[in-house]
């Protein structure tokens, strides 16, 4: 540390007042908090690896004359081994959301906004970072290859399966190897490849706005490696529906960089990246673990296990590698890693997660009135799904019915023979049906409708609202929309909302 202060001293041409080590980092570095006489502060760096520390310099002189929101260097030593930076604090986005993931992925609308605004941020510094970046400076190599995917099938094959000890065929799981191998690196890419984008590493400001630091591993690679790393780490807990939302976050901020594919050969694309970084996960988490003997490691794989379960849940056409699905299959139902339900846990900081502000009333109304403080009593929507080949729902309030909806003109996953079993609550419907996309392009309509009346419904007080759905067959696509629907207006206004998919004799209350 003393040519770290000898290096402040140059820079600031004074005596720091006082220093503070900085803990928790992640790699071999140090960090340190260095103040002024005045009180402000910087963040003093000491590198073991000069390599990794001129990447870390020359990506962020870069980035800066680019206007990303990275910290601006200040001063660094010849032998670039310690430097200066300027100091963006100590609200990390992994402390920011510590409510929602210690509740067991129960995030409030706060936490989500914040994770919406890292995840729109990304594919700046992917894009924008790109250009006119030399790759040569990147480390420990400039570019994503089949090289990187074979070490790391590897790492989880040597680190992770093997010490399990289960039963598989070395060739076919390496030939498996290599197809998925050259499927990841099919496409050409000139994005930034951040390579460790988690939470730990975006600070945020008092806005909450993201800054992005430890992108030194970084390099030339494909946007969706970052994504998956981010949405499917294990420990975050994110729901399906909230990893849904926040794709779609990225999908449409990369518009504005990029000409970017068509969502469905996007989310193909995702899946394989996915399966992946879970396998990726697992080899580090068998490494430091097993080998290691570190516990915190050892209690993470149940989380990543449970990511591989859905993945393999997925259509079959998704992952083409059916030696290497049916030894993770077999390796999901081993013993040591039989999936165990976890409790639902309420959020410690009281917080309400269907918690929102209602937009402002109509000046026409007068004052608003709220149904859930109306003498008549809390506003009531119902959402059925239904057949129509055995009619339209009937209201027993009295008040006319509300919206019926037609989904039939939508992709009908029911004409195919793997789905015809299932519903629109189950998994792979989902998947079929959001990458597909005409239903989300679908529901985006009636969710602006919905929001109208739902709001001037609150407003004037009216205590009972209908929404309708009917499909051929009351089964998949009007299912999977007065699902979503309903669940969107009850996180959205906390009312009460009751569904009814009547062909499939399911009822629900959401309250």
């Amino acid at each position: 540390m003393k040519e770290l202060i000898k290096l402040y001293t140059t820079w600031a041409k004074e005596e720091p007042s006082h220093v503070v080590r900085i803990e928790g980092a992640g790699s071999n570095r140090e960090y340190y908090r260095i103040y002024t006489q005045q009180g402000n502060s910087v963040v003093g760096v000491v590198g073991t690896s000069v390599d990794e520390n001129r990447a870390f310099l020359y990506l962020t002189e870069h980035f800066s004359q680019r206007q990303l929101p990275v910290p601006q260097l200040l001063a660094q030593s010849e032998d670039s081994l310690r430097y200066l930076q300027t100091d963006l604090g100590n609200r990390s986005l992994f402390g920011a959301i510590k409510g929602g993931r210690e509740a067991g992925g129960r995030y409030n609308q706060k936490e989500k906004q914040l994770l919406i605004n890292t995840i729109r941020e990304l594919p700046n510094i992917q894009v924008r970072g790109a250009r006119g970046l030399d790759w040569s400076n990147c480390y420990p190599q400039p570019e994503f290859d089949v090289d990187n995917v074979l070490f790391d099938l590897n790492y989880f094959k040597y680190c992770f399966l093997k010490p399990t000890e289960l039963d598989f065929h070395e060739m076919k799981l390496e030939a498996n190897f290599r197809m998925f191998a050259k499927d990841l690196t099919s496409e050409t890419f000139e994005s930034f490849m951040y390579r460790d984008f988690q939470a730990r590493n975006i600070l945020l400001d008092e806005d909450g706005n993201p800054y992005f630091i430890d992108y030194q591993g970084g390099r030339k690679g494909p946007y969706y490696y970052d994504l998956a790393s981010f949405l499917w780490q294990a420990s975050a807990k994110y729901s399906y529906k909230l990893r849904r939302e926040l794709i779609h976050e990225y999908y449409n901020s990369l518009r504005n960089y990029i000409e970017v594919p068509s969502i469905r050969h996007f989310a193909q694309r995702l899946s394989l990246f996915v399966l992946f970084r879970t396998l990726q996960v697992l080899g580090a988490y068998g490494f430091r673990g097993y080998f290691e003997r570190k516990q915190h490691f050892i209690d993470s794989i149940p989380m990543a296990m449970d990511n591989l379960r859905d993945l393999l849940s997925m259509n079959e056409e998704v992952f083409p590698y059916p030696y290497l699905m049916d030894v993770l299959r077999r390796l999901t139902e081993l013993p040591q890693f039989a999936k165990v339900e976890q409790p639902v846990v309420e959020r410690s900081d009281g917080y309400k997660i269907t918690d929102r502000p209602f937009d402002s009333s109509n000046p026409l109304d007068g004052p608003a009135t709220f149904s859930k403080y109306d003498g008549k009593g809390p506003l009531v929507v119902k959402v059925f799904s239904f057949s129509y080949r055995k009619g339209i729902p009937e209201d027993d309030s009295g008040n006319g019915g509300g919206y019926v909806f037609d989904c039939r003109s939508t992709h009908n996953p029911g004409r195919y023979e793997p789905y015809k079993n299932l519903t629109g609550l189950d998994e792979p419907v989902i998947r079929f049906l959001e990458d597909d996309g005409e239903i989300l392009t679908f529901l985006d309509s009636v969710y602006q409708l919905a929001d109208h009346h739902v709001q001037r419904y609150l407003q004037r007080g009216f205590t009972s609202l209908m929404f309708s759905f009917g499909c051929t067959g009351g089964q998949h696509r009007s299912v999977y929309s007065a699902q979503h629907l309903a669940e969107y207006i009850h996180q959205k206004y906390g009312v009460e909302v009751r569904i009814c998919h009547r062909e499939q004799n399911i009822k629900q209350v959401l309250k």
